[in-house]
C-alpha cells in the first residue's frame, strides 16, 4: 500500500496489526471585527510592525480589557452555524505561559465554560454524509508574531496581531483520513465565509489549523498516543502533513518503537514533520478565571435574533440547487462553495432557461479565466446579465459555441456585452441555407478525394469536409445546417 493509498483510507496495515487513523482538528478563525477583542486597536492583517498596539493589548500594568460586543456576536453566529449549544453563561480565563509573542505572559481564553458547547458538522465526502462532532468553539485573543531575520540570526516580535479576536473550533476525534480532514477544513472555511464572520485567508493567517493524530488497533475503543502538528497553512499542506505523520507512526510501530506524545512542526518544502517539544516540555497552563473580565451573560432572545439572521448555508443551498435547477451534485457543490459564486449563479439563473449550460459556462469558462488573472467572482468583468446575453445568442443560433468562446474572451477583456461584440466584429452565424449551399458545393468540388473516401465508407472524411466549410466561413457557419447539407449532397 503506497502513501497515496493510505491518504484515501483510515486503515493502516502494519507488520503486526491493522491500525485505524484517528484525527482531531483545532481550527483557529480570526473574526472579522474592525477592532481587537479587548481594546480599540485596529484588527486585521497589515500595517507597519507594532503600530496597531496600545497599553491594553500590550499588557501594561493597571489596564483593563473590555469585551468587544461585535466579536461576541460573530462568535455566537459561528457557533449557531456549527449547530453548537450557545451558553447563556460563560467566562474568560487566563491561560498562563511565557513566550516572546505573548506580552502579558498569559493569553485570555476560555477553559471550562466556553461560549459554544457541543455541536456538529455533517461532512459530505465521497458520496456519503458523516457527522463530525464539535467539542467546543470558544473565544480567545491571538498572540503576536515572531519575525526571524535570516541574515543576522536575530528575531523580532510584531505585536500588531496581539489581541485580534480568535474563535477556536475543536473537533471530536472523528476524522479518519488526511483527505477527510482536508474536506472538513474546507467545509468549516466555507461556512465561516458564508456567514461573514471571517475572510479565512490561510496565507494571511486568519484561518489556521493544528491537527492531533494517533493510530489505534482496529476495533479498539482506546485512543492511541496523539501527536500534535502545527504550522500548516494550506489544505494540501494539511493533507500532506497528516499523511506523513500517519506513515511515520506506522513505521515506528512496525519497528517496535513507542509513539511519543509531542508537538511537531510541518515543513512544506520537505513535506515532513519534525519535533518541536515533547510531553515533558509541554506547558502547565494553570488556568484561572480572568479577574478583570465579567462573565458573559446572554439573553435567549438575542441568540435567537442572531440565529434568524443566518443565511442559507452551503449544503442546504447545494441541495436546493439540485432540486430547483436540476443540477448534478458536483455542479451544485462547486457553485455553492462560496456565497458570492452562488449569488452570481442565482442572479444569472433568474434570467436564463438552460441552467446546466449556464453552470458549465460559469464553472469552466468564467472561473477558469478568473483564476488565471487572480480575480474573485465579485470582481468579474462579466455580469450575470451579460453572461445570460451571451448564452442567449448561442441558444438562438445567432453564434456558434466556438464563436461564443471568442466572444466570451472579448467580453472578459473589454466588459462589453456579447451583442455589441458580435455586431462590431461581424460574428453572426451564417444560417442562410442558400448561402451555405453555395459554399458546401465549392468544398465538395474542391475536395474530390475526401468525398470519394466518405462515399467509400470512411465516415471520418466528413469531419474534414465540415472543417473546410468552417474555415471558408471563418467559423461562422451553422454547424447543424452544414452537416445536414453535406449529408444530403453526399448521399448515394
Amino acid at each position: 500500500m503506497t502513501i497515496k493509498d493510505r491518504q484515501e483510507t483510515n486503515l493502516i496495515l502494519s507488520k503486526k496489526k491493522l491500525f485505524e487513523t484517528v484525527i482531531g482538528l483545532e481550527v483557529h478563525v480570526q473574526l472579522k471585527s474592525r477592532t481587537k477583542i479587548f481594546c480599540g486597536c485596529r484588527a486585521g492583517s497589515g500595517g507597519e510592525p507594532n503600530t496597531r498596539v496600545c497599553q491594553i493589548c500590550l499588557g501594561f500594568p493597571g489596564v483593563l480589557p473590555v469585551l468587544n460586543r461585535k466579536v461576541l456576536e460573530l462568535a455566537v453566529r459561528a457557533g449557531l452555524a456549527l449547530n453548537c449549544e450557545v451558553s447563556e453563561f460563560s467566562k474568560f480565563d487566563r491561560k498562563n505561559y511565557f513566550y516572546p509573542d505573548l506580552p502579558k505572559a498569559y493569553q485570555i481564553s476560555q477553559f471550562d465554560l466556553p461560549l459554544n458547547g457541543p455541536g456538529y458538522l455533517d461532512l459530505r465526502f465521497e458520496g456519503t454524509t458523516k457527522r463530525i462532532g464539535i467539542t467546543r468553539a470558544h473565544l480567545e485573543e491571538d498572540a503576536g508574531k515572531l519575525v526571524h531575520f535570516k541574515n543576522d540570526g536575530f528575531s523580532g516580535v510584531d505585536y500588531n496581531r496581539t489581541g485580534v479576536p480568535l474563535l477556536e473550533i475543536v473537533s471530536d476525534p472523528d476524522l479518519r483520513s488526511p483527505r477527510e480532514a482536508s474536506e472538513y477544513l474546507k467545509t468549516i472555511r466555507s461556512i465561516m465565509r458564508y456567514i461573514d464572520v471571517s475572510d479565512c485567508d490561510m496565507e494571511k493567517g486568519s484561518f489556521r489549523c493544528d491537527a492531533n493524530i494517533s493510530l489505534r488497533p482496529v476495533s479498539s475503543e482506546k485512543l492511541g498516543v496523539k501527536v500534535e502538528i502545527k504550522n500548516m497553512n494550506s489544505f494540501k499542506g494539511v493533507e500532506r502533513a497528516i499523511a506523513y505523520e500517519v506513515e511515520r507512526q506506522r513505521a515506528a510501530l512496525d519497528n517496535g518503537e513507542d509513539i511519543i506524545q509531542e508537538t511537531r512542526l510541518y515543513n512544506a518544502d520537505s513535506q515532513k514533520t519534525f519535533s518541536m517539544r515533547s510531553k515533558e516540555e509541554a506547558h502547565d497552563y494553570r488556568y484561572f478565571p480572568d479577574p478583570d473580565l465579567t462573565p458573559i451573560v446572554l439573553e435567549k432572545e438575542w441568540i435567537e435574533e442572531i440565529r434568524s439572521s443566518l443565511p442559507e448555508l452551503p449544503y442546504h443551498r447545494s441541495d436546493r440547487f439540485q432540486k430547483e435547477y436540476g443540477l448534478p451534485e458536483y455542479d451544485a457543490r462547486v457553485l455553492t462553495a462560496e456565497k458570492q459564486l452562488a449569488d452570481y449563479f442565482e442572479a444569472a439563473a433568474a434570467l436564463a432557461s438552460q441552467y446546466k449550460t449556464l453552470s458549465n459556462w460559469i464553472m469552466v469558462e468564467l472561473l477558469g479565466k478568473l483564476n488565471e488573472v487572480d480575480l474573485k467572482i465579485e470582481d468579474s468583468p462579466i455580469s450575470p446579465l451579460q453572461m445570460v446575453g451571451l448564452l442567449s445568442l448561442i441558444e438562438k443560433g445567432a453564434i456558434s459555441g466556438k464563436i461564443g468562446k471568442q466572444v466570451f474572451a472579448e467580453m472578459f477583456n473589454t466588459g462589453n456585452a456579447a451583442e455589441v461584440i458580435v455586431k462590431e466584429k461581424g460574428l453572426l452565424q451564417i444560417s442562410d441555407a442558400g448561402e451555405l449551399d453555395r459554399i458546401v458545393e465549392e468544398v465538395i468540388s474542391n475536395n474530390p478525394g475526401p468525398v470519394n473516401d466518405y462515399q467509400g465508407g470512411k465516415k471520418q472524411a466528413l469531419g474534414f469536409l465540415v472543417g473546410q466549410i468552417m474555415k471558408a466561413t471563418r467559423g461562422k457557419a451553422n454547424p447543424g445546417l452544414v452537416n445536414q447539407l453535406l449529408l444530403d449532397k453526399l448521399a448515394p
